[in-house]
C-alpha cells in the first residue's frame, strides 16, 4: 500500500491534537453582510458561537478542550463539516477547511480519494478492484492513527457503520471504545435497533405530532381493512418528489380497491411541505412538521423511506421504490 507523503505525514503526527484558542474564518458573498452565520457541534447539534457576516467574512474565536466535529450554517445553508481544533481554520473557494493538523489530514484524505476517483473511471476490472482495496486500506489506515479524536470519528461516521446493524456497531464500538462516547454513536445505534424492530412482520410503531394546535397520530390512518403505504418524505429531497409519482400511479390504480396512502413530512418546514403537496398534486392526507420523530422510532437515516402496512398493523414492506414498491403493493392488493 502506498500513500501520497502528505497523508504519511500527516499519520505520524496524528492523535497529539491539543486543546487552546481557536480561529475560524469562513468566507460567503458580500450580500450575506449582515446575516448571522452560526458555529454548530455537529455531533450535539448545540450552536457553539454566532457572529454576523461583515465583509464578506464570518470569524469565530474561542477556546476549545479538545477537538470536535462542527459546521457552520447561514439562512439554513451549511458548509462542510470539518475539526474545530487550536489554531486558525480556513475554508477554499469549495469550502474544504486548511491550517489545522486534524482539518489537513482530512483534506489529505480527500485528496487521496480524489486521485483514486480519477484512476477508477479509466481503469480496467482489476484495476477497479485494486483502488476500491487501496481506498478502503486508507480509510482503515486514517481512522486507527486518530482512533481516539475526532478526525477517526469523522471517517468512523462515513464507513461502515452508517449501514451497520446493531450487533455489528456493538463490536465496533468495543474495537473503538472511544467513538462511543459521541452523542451521534448513541443515535446510530439506537437508530440501528428501532430500524430492526420495525422490519416487515413487526408492527407498526405509532406517534403524535403537534403542529398548528392539532394533533395527528399515525394510527388515525390505519383502517381496518385497508392497506395503507406511509411515505416519510421532505419537499426538498428530489428522490422522494421521484417516488411521489409512483405513489400517485399507485393511489389512482388500487385507492378503490383498499389502499390508503398518508404522507408523513420529516425534516421540512411546513410552509414548504404544502407548496410540494400543491405543486405535484398529492391527493392523499399528510402529517406535517413531524422532524426526527418518526424517523428516530423507525431507524429512518435516509428518505424516502416507504412502507406498506397490512390492515392488522404489521409492516409488510419497508424501504422499496420503484418497481419493488409496486411489486409489494400488488401482491397484497391484486389478487
Amino acid at each position: 500500500m502506498k500513500y501520497t507523503a502528505t497523508l504519511l505525514a500527516s499519520l505520524l503526527v496524528a492523535g497529539i491534537a491539543s486543546a487552546g484558542h481557536y480561529k475560524v474564518i469562513v468566507p460567503f458573498s458580500k450580500d450575506d453582510d449582515g446575516a448571522m452565520a452560526r458555529l454548530v457541534n455537529f455531533d450535539t447539534g448545540a450552536t457553539v458561537d454566532s457572529v454576523l457576516v461583515a465583509d464578506a467574512v464570518a470569524t469565530f474565536e474561542g477556546e476549545v478542550d479538545e477537538p470536535y466535529l462542527a459546521r457552520v450554517t447561514l439562512d439554513g445553508g451549511r458548509m462542510p463539516i470539518f475539526i474545530l481544533e487550536s489554531g486558525t481554520t480556513s475554508f477554499s473557494q469549495k469550502g474544504g477547511a486548511f491550517g489545522t493538523m486534524l482539518n489537513d489530514q482530512l483534506r489529505a484524505m480527500f485528496k487521496e480519494f480524489d486521485e483514486l476517483g480519477a484512476k477508477f473511471q479509466s481503469a480496467d476490472q482489476a484495476g477497479q478492484a485494486a483502488i476500491r482495496q487501496r481506498y478502503d486500506a486508507v480509510l482503515d489506515s486514517v481512522m486507527n492513527a486518530n482512533r481516539d479524536n475526532a478526525l477517526g470519528f469523522y471517517v468512523f461516521l462515513n464507513g461502515d457503520a452508517s449501514q451497520a446493524s446493531a450487533s455489528e456497531l456493538r463490536d465496533m464500538f468495543k474495537k473503538y471504545p472511544d467513538f462511543a462516547k459521541y452523542q451521534r454513536a448513541k443515535t446510530m445505534l439506537a437508530a440501528a435497533e428501532n430500524r430492526e424492530a420495525t422490519q416487515p412482520g413487526k408492527k407498526y410503531v405509532d406517534f403524535a405530532i403537534t403542529y398548528d394546535g392539532t394533533t395527528k397520530r399515525l394510527s388515525d390512518y390505519i383502517k381496518p381493512g385497508k392497506y395503507t403505504l406511509v411515505d416519510f418524505w421532505a419537499s426538498w429531497c428530489g428522490p422522494c418528489m421521484r417516488q411521489a409519482a409512483v405513489l400517485k400511479d399507485l393511489y389512482s390504480k388500487y385507492h378503490d380497491k383498499g389502499l390508503d396512502i398518508v404522507g408523513v413530512a420529516v425534516w421540512d418546514e411546513p410552509a414548504n411541505t404544502l407548496e410540494a403537496i400543491k405543486s405535484h398534486g398529492l391527493e392523499w392526507p399528510n402529517i406535517l412538521n413531524a422532524q426526527t420523530i418518526p424517523t428516530d422510532l423507525y431507524g429512518i437515516t435516509g428518505i424516502p423511506c416507504i412502507m406498506l402496512i397490512g390492515p392488522d398493523g404489521t409492516i409488510l414492506s419497508r424501504d422499496k421504490q420503484g418497481d419493488e414498491l409496486v411489486a409489494d403493493v400488488e401482491k397484497y392488493i391484486v389478487k
